[in-house]
């Protein structure tokens, strides 16, 4: 496979996970499937992290992030509820 065909892979499982943080977070429900929505709150998150506000944003985002990663995690290890 040529390094463009590698590259061009790599590019798109990047922006498939990407993706897949926007359903996981449950904004694709919140908003409808409101693109218009989904780009303003990414746009408004960007500008946040680029304020004076941006270092505590992405501290508390990141907790809150990991948090949740963690909590699925161990949800996935009890296993199923029966």
């Amino acid at each position: 496979m040529r390094a463009w065909q590698v590259e061009r892979r790599k590019r798109t499982r990047h922006l498939i996970e990407l993706g897949g943080l926007v359903v996981k977070a449950g904004l694709v429900e919140l908003t409808n499937d409101n693109r218009a929505i989904i780009y303003g709150a990414l746009l408004w998150i960007a500008a946040k992290l680029q304020s004076h506000e941006g270092e505590h944003a992405r501290d508390l985002w990141a907790a809150k992030g990991r948090h949740a990663f963690d909590a699925e995690q161990h949800e996935e290890k009890k296993g199923p509820r029966t």
